[in-house]
């Protein structure tokens, strides 16, 4: 049976394992507001501890990262293995971007990289509690976080989205809950209470107007420092301090809570573990957390972690190191893992040949030396290529088509997947379908590596991540009734089969759209269908935005065309169901509904606009308006 009282435990010597004594093991935990790195032997004793400045991977360029770890390096002996917990870090390329950073200072230095979640939850690991129990770690800091993990190894993480997202309970919460609550009181007594005050001193501002300017302009950890002023005020018992605590204390209890369900059934053990500046220094905040989780969650315990997440970095580098090769058999050169090598659960395919878009062509080796109109010409003719590269996919892009006929006729979608240049076009041709077709917004859906962004500044890193192509299926709610095309020049972009793979477990169809007919493809890999068309080498050789970004878009352009004339979208070669949202496409709107009726153009805007501008609804309209005229004529004559 656990208890529900905060407990301190003592740092506990780390066993040690099958490494020479003279192992030297590097943790740093980088966080908001300092860094600290630990060195160890293998036994598990410091060596050497320093601090440094703030590091967080989301706000420091790859040149500030490494920077910042070589400043550490010079400070630091030589390590075996290196483990690094970073602020900011989620996603497996913020992790690559950390050992890329790390290898710069320390090269050839095997490292692990995660966030310091992960390490304040490996620290905690080696306190004195029971190791067959599901363990959260409650952080509240500058920011909060309630992270997980139960004895199966399963993780889960609740809140840290950042302060303009979550952050609830934190001191960045608090403090701005109390200033909030504050000028709410003055709004509705007129009278500026003793918090508000106090605030006003510590901030050396004049009066509460004064807070619209400093608010806009204060970072996240000068926020976050009032709380202080604000725990100083509740101990005097001062009413607005007291609820602004109080609300926190329950926010961070039922993140907690909910991290905890997610790890295992109510009834069962849990262990909470108190980590950052709010909980440690703040007793009395600490010991009511610990009373809402016992509320809640009866079988559980808390406790303060006093050993420094640090710690858990160093035990990272010590697994590390424990699953290196003994140094006598080791190689002399680790190769690095290839940027594009796939995710476990995403198997790229190999190819049997160079992809015809690296190759050099050799029609334009004297590109730089031709006059322009020689290039223009060279230029003209390599594009005419395409149509018989493209006619020999005829049967392929036929079976796509079917696809995506299918799922709109069943209410499903069409999602594009692409990087760089096949991202972008991917996204517009899917901008273009709602005023084209009157499509809905979601039913053609582009993906774009690197998100937003990525539209219009180049980011080649990110088309490495196939975890991330995944994530973006997962949470465009990709399903059965669906399709998702990737699109990819090489055939092999990570981040495209990411999304294929991921795809494919939703049971939607899947199609790859790509100009290297000499993929080999996994067992069980292939998409269920293949566009490879052999474009050729590009006149500038490996730039892909060129053929293949023109037969790209002819390859987008049938899809969706033929696929929305097949639903209805289409009367002979006019677009009936276009989105008439301007005075040019009123007018087409005003001629496709005279060439289809032989109405005057009069009559046909006075049809659209009885009928909202919807050119099949004014068809259908004007076809009963004629019927019922015939049968009035049949009767008036009879």
């Amino acid at each position: 049976m656990f208890h529900g009282d905060v407990t301190t435990a003592k740092p506990k010597t780390p066993p040690s394992g099958p490494m020479r004594a003279r192992t030297t093991l590097i943790g740093i935990e980088c966080g908001g507001t300092h860094t600290v790195a630990i060195a160890a032997d293998a036994a598990g004793l410091e060596l050497h501890r320093l601090e440094a400045g703030p590091a967080n991977q989301r706000l420091l360029t790859p040149t500030q990262l490494a920077s910042h770890f070589r400043a550490l390096a010079t400070r630091l002996p030589a390590p075996s293995a290196l483990g690094i917990g970073m602020a900011g870090v989620r996603e497996s390329t913020d992790r690559r971007l950390v050992q890329a950073a790390a290898a710069a200072a320390w090269p050839g230095v095997p490292c692990w990289a995660g966030n310091d979640l992960e390490t304040a939850l490996a620290a905690a690991d080696t306190g004195a509690s029971a190791p067959d129990v599901t363990r959260v770690i409650v952080i509240s800091g500058t920011g909060s976080c309630c992270y997980g993990r139960n004895p199966r190894g399963q993780t889960a993480r609740v809140g840290g989205w950042g302060h303009l997202l979550s952050d609830k309970g934190s001191g960045y919460d608090i403090a701005l809950e109390a200033m909030q609550q504050a000028i709410h009181r003055f709004d509705l007594t007129g009278r500026w209470p003793t918090l508000g005050a106090r605030l006003l001193l510590r901030l050396q501002l004049n009066e509460p107007n004064d807070i619209i300017t400093w608010i806009h302009q204060a970072p996240k950890d000068e926020i976050a420092a009032l709380a202080v002023q604000v725990f100083a005020a509740a101990a005097r018992g001062d009413a607005i301090a007291r609820s602004a605590i109080q609300s926190a204390v329950r926010h961070l209890a039922t993140d907690a809570v909910a991290c905890a369900r997610r790890l295992t059934r109510p009834g069962r053990p849990v262990e909470f573990v108190f980590v950052g500046g709010v909980l440690h220094r703040q007793k009395a905040f600490a010991r009511a957390v610990s009373c809402e989780l016992r509320r809640l969650w009866p079988e559980s315990a808390s406790r303060l972690l006093k050993r420094e997440g640090a710690w858990g970095a160093v035990a990272h580098a010590r697994a590390l190191a424990r699953a290196l090769p003994h140094p006598a058999r080791r190689p002399r050169a680790r190769p690095a893992a290839s940027p594009d090598g796939p995710a476990p659960f995403c198997p790229i395919p190999q190819a049997t040949g160079q992809s015809p878009t690296e190759q050099r062509n050799p029609r334009s080796v004297d590109l730089d030396r031709r006059s322009l109109s020689s290039a223009i010409e060279l230029m003209i003719s390599e594009e005419t290529r395409l149509p018989r590269a493209l006619r020999g996919e005829a049967v392929q892009i036929e079976r796509a088509i079917g696809l995506i006929v299918r799922a709109f006729g069943r209410g499903g979608r069409l999602f594009y997947v692409g990087a760089g240049t096949s991202g972008r076009l991917g996204v517009l041709d899917a901008s273009e379908c709602p005023p084209t077709f009157r499509a809905p917004p979601d039913q053609v859906q582009g993906i774009m590596a690197g998100g937003h962004r990525a539209l219009w500044a180049a980011d080649e890193d990110v088309e490495d991540d196939a975890e991330a192509g995944a994530k973006a299926i997962l949470f465009r709610g990709v399903t059965r009734r669906d399709v998702v095309v990737g699109i990819a020049a090489s055939g092999r972009t990570p981040f495209v089969w990411g999304a294929l793979h991921r795809a494919r477990d939703c049971g939607a169809s899947t199609v790859l759209i790509c100009f290297n007919p000499f993929l080999r493809f996994a067992r069980g890999g292939r998409p269920d269908v293949v566009i490879a068309p052999n474009v050729g080498a590009e006149v500038l050789t490996g730039s892909t935005r060129l053929k293949a970004g023109t037969a790209t878009k002819l390859v987008l352009n049938m899809l969706t065309t033929l696929s929305m004339a097949r639903n209805g979208k289409v009367i002979g070669n006019l677009m009936v169901d276009l989105n008439p949202s301007n005075e040019k496409l009123r007018e087409r709107a005003v001629r496709i509904v005279c060439e289809l009726t032989g109405a005057e153009p009069s009559v046909a805007r006075a049809h659209l606009e009885q009928n909202g501008w919807q050119v099949k609804a004014a068809l259908t309209y004007r076809a009963l308006g004629k019927r019922r005229r015939l049968c009035h004529e049949k009767r008036s004559h009879s």
